[in-house]
C-alpha cells in the first residue's frame, strides 16, 4: 500500500505568496515611476514658463494639476522666493541710492506683494482659465495676503531710503480696498499705487506698465529695480536698472 505524502501548506503557499508581492511590487514601481515621470515632465514645464520660453498659456497642463499645487503648498514656493529676495538683497548691498528721495522702486502687487493662493486654490492652480469676473470678486474682498519674503523685503527697501511705486493691472476701481489691503497687511508709507486707468484698458500689461513707469523717469525718479511675478512686469522699457521674477505657475499675464 502506497503511503500519502502530505506536503505542509505553507510549502504549497509560499510560492503564490511570492507571486503576489511580486505582482504589488511591480505595480507601485510602474505607479511610482509612472509619477516620477510626470513630475519631471511638469518640472520641465514650469522651468520653461519662468524662463518665458513658453508664453501665451491659459492654463496650467492638466497632467500638472498636483504638481503645481504641491509645488505652491508645500514648501518649494517659500523657498524659490526667499532665494529670489536674498539675490536682490544682496544687489542693493551693492549699490548707493543717491538720497534725494528720487531713488525708486516698482514692486507689482498681485502674487508679489500680496498673494492670491487662496483664490487658486479654488481654480485648480491655475488649472481653470482665468475669469476676470470671479477674480475681481475675490480682489474687492481685500483678503490677500502678504508673501512674508516679499513684506520683509519690502521693509528692507524702505529702510534703505527707497520710494516705493506699486504698479499693478487692477482697475482704479479697486483703489480703496487694494490700498486697505497693502496697508493691512504691513505695507505702509508706500510713495504710491498707480492702477490702471479707464483709457487704458485694453492695453496689454506691458504697454501699460512701461507707459507708466516711463512717466515716473520723467518726474525725475531713478528706478533701482523693479519685481514681479510675470514677465510683462518687467520687460518693455523704462524698466529700471535691475530687473527681479518671482516665480508663479499658476497663470501667464501678456
Amino acid at each position: 500500500m502506497m503511503r500519502r505524502v502530505v506536503i505542509p501548506w505553507r510549502f504549497v503557499a509560499l510560492p503564490f505568496i511570492y507571486i503576489n508581492i511580486w505582482w504589488k511590487f511591480e505595480a507601485v514601481a510602474q505607479l511610482y515611476g509612472a509619477a516620477n515621470e510626470s513630475n519631471a515632465d511638469c518640472l520641465s514645464w514650469r522651468l520653461n514658463v519662468e524662463l518665458n520660453n513658453l508664453r501665451n498659456w491659459w492654463t496650467v497642463p492638466q497632467h500638472c494639476f498636483t504638481y503645481v499645487q504641491e509645488y505652491m503648498l508645500f514648501g518649494q514656493y517659500e523657498r524659490d522666493l526667499a532665494m529670489a529676495t536674498d539675490y536682490i538683497v544682496s544687489y542693493t548691498q551693492k549699490i548707493s541710492p543717491v538720497g534725494d528721495g528720487l531713488d525708486a522702486w516698482v514692486m507689482d502687487v498681485d502674487d508679489t506683494a500680496l498673494s492670491n493662493l487662496q483664490y487658486y486654490m479654488g481654480r485648480k492652480f491655475g488649472g481653470m482659465p482665468f475669469d476676470p469676473v470671479s477674480f475681481n470678486n475675490w480682489a474687492i474682498k481685500g483678503k490677500s495676503v502678504a508673501l512674508p519674503a516679499i513684506l520683509g523685503l519690502y521693509k528692507h527697501l524702505k529702510t534703505s531710503g527707497y520710494q516705493i511705486f506699486f504698479l499693478t493691472g487692477r482697475g482704479e476701481s479697486q483703489r480703496n480696498i487694494t490700498e486697505e489691503n497693502l496697508v493691512l497687511q504691513g505695507y505702509t508709507d508706500y510713495a504710491g499705487l498707480i492702477l490702471r486707468e479707464a483709457k487704458a484698458k485694453g492695453k496689454s500689461s506691458v504697454v501699460f506698465k512701461s507707459e507708466k513707469r516711463e512717466e515716473l523717469m520723467k518726474k525725475g525718479y531713478r528706478i533701482w529695480g523693479n519685481v514681479g511675478d510675470q514677465w510683462s512686469d518687467i520687460v518693455g522699457t523704462a524698466v529700471g536698472a535691475r530687473t527681479f521674477k518671482l516665480p508663479n505657475p499658476m497663470y501667464f499675464v501678456p
